[in-house]
């Protein structure tokens, strides 16, 4: 179980979860910087504005990797079947030649 000491945008509190203390430090490190990009970029101010866009940005950012995780699981479902089309109709080309 992990601790993390959270100090971001105006806000100060501690979190504990089952994650260790490295990978809680690297989750607050990469939402830090992509608050600070969103801050410099769109020059909010605002720093709930912030949170919210910064959660959004990594909300599209889960979302776009879970869909390209569902094409490819799709895909090699996809092939899975081809794979399986094309080595039945190997076997029937074996079975019968084996009867001639």
């Amino acid at each position: 179980m992990g601790t993390l000491k959270i100090d971001i945008l105006g806000s100060s509190f501690t979190i504990q979860a089952k994650e260790d203390d490295e990978y809680l430090k690297k989750l607050l490190s990469y939402y830090k910087r992509i608050a600070d990009e969103i801050e410099e970029n769109a020059g909010l101010k605002d720093q709930l504005q912030t949170a919210i866009l910064t959660g959004i940005m990594i909300c599209d950012e889960l979302y776009k990797e879970k869909s390209k995780i569902a094409r490819f699981s799709k895909n090699s479902l996809n092939s899975d079947d081809e794979a399986e089309r094309l080595t039945l109709a190997m076997i029937q080309k074996i079975d019968k030649a084996l009867q001639k």
